[in-house]
């Protein structure tokens, strides 16, 4: 029987938290602003032990628990533009309620190393989370913003968000991917209205 009808037959599962690092694969864009959803998602990765073990739904996959919770970790591999084709499959195999989900991506309009959690709202102008709500078809989807600052006047917007961070922006960013994880956990186990209450500032 072809894998996607073995897929198909399968019962979904439920009672599972899923996070979503958003950016673009490949070596040119590793260490990219735009990959910051990336990057926490690996931080989670190794602080917890959730290796990625699987290429499904267009993205590399990770499983295991935190805090007792069956965890599932995505990074999308679409480029993007179209995270929202990988993040629906997902969410579809899982039979998950979107509150169950969180998507991490990078934020121009936050000042560097600032972090933004919402339970819902519009794309605000992020190509990829506005893949996941088209596609998708709802704004209720929780996200974790991590701010790298706009571009300096001299650039573009797309140079900057595809570009690597400046020497002396590398302690910032680092800390804010830090605490970025560190509210994943919290809304892992305590949900997102407790999340925002830590670690919006």
């Amino acid at each position: 029987m072809p894998e996607d009808m073995r897929r198909n037959s399968r019962k979904p599962r439920e009672g599972v938290k899923l996070i979503v690092g958003l950016g673009n694969p490949g070596s040119q864009y590793e260490d990219s602003r735009h990959n910051a959803g990336f990057k926490v998602v690996d931080i989670i990765s190794a602080r917890y032990g959730l290796r990625f073990g699987e290429y499904r739904f267009s993205s590399f996959i990770g499983h295991g628990k935190i805090a007792g919770e069956n965890v599932v970790l995505a990074k999308p591999l679409t480029y993007m533009n179209r995270s929202g084709l990988a993040v629906n499959a997902i969410v579809s195999w899982y039979n998950l309620d979107t509150s169950n989900m969180l998507v991490i991506l990078d934020d121009i309009a936050l000042e560097q190393g600032r972090l933004r959690i919402r339970a819902k709202g519009s794309d605000g102008g992020h190509n990829g989370l506005k893949s996941i709500i088209d596609t998708m078809k709802t704004q209720e989807i929780p996200r974790l913003r991590i701010g790298i600052g706009m571009p300096n006047p001299v650039s573009d917007v797309t140079t900057h968000v595809l570009g690597r961070f400046d020497k002396e922006e590398i302690p910032i960013i680092g800390e804010s991917l830090l605490r970025a994880a560190d509210a994943v956990s919290v809304w892992i186990e305590h949900g997102i209205d407790r999340t925002m209450n830590e670690f919006n500032c």
